[in-house]
């Protein structure tokens, strides 16, 4: 019961992505094509929305769903790893047309070939969990 209102909040944001045509392919398209500001407005909205969200988090010193204190890290600065893993990801989103959250919404929209972007995400994420540790970090 505990964890109804994140399911909750899980709904409204799919509503949400859906009704701004964030899970759009076309929408998707059109901005590696650079031919709209669309989704550019959407993720700088996003950015906007988590920077406050985190500066909020920090100064309120939330605790999360267990009563822990939620600690943020510092990033290192200029990372190689930071740019290859933009790069792949991009990359993936490009050619599918989906990030990780759209997935998701699409799958629960029903477009069921969505299904394999699915299982090509969970397959990447435990070859990077088999990898972590050989992997430059």
């Amino acid at each position: 019961m505990k964890y109804l209102k994140y399911l909750l909040v899980g709904f409204v944001f799919g509503i949400v992505l859906t009704k701004a045509e964030a899970v759009s392919w076309y929408r998707i398209y059109e901005m590696f094509q650079f031919q709209s500001f669309h989704m550019y407005g959407i993720i700088m909205t996003a950015i906007a929305v988590g920077l406050i969200g985190v500066q909020f988090m920090k100064r309120r010193q939330l605790k999360d769903i267990d009563g822990n204190l939620i600690v943020i890290q510092d990033k290192e600065k200029g990372s190689v790893r930071y740019w290859v893993g933009g790069l792949l990801f991009g990359l993936g989103w490009a050619m599918v047309g989906a990030c990780p959250g759209p997935i998701f919404i699409l799958l629960g929209a029903g477009f069921m070939s969505v299904g394999l972007i699915l299982i090509g995400a969970l397959l990447g994420t435990f070859l990077y969990g088999v990898l972590k540790d050989k992997l430059p970090h």
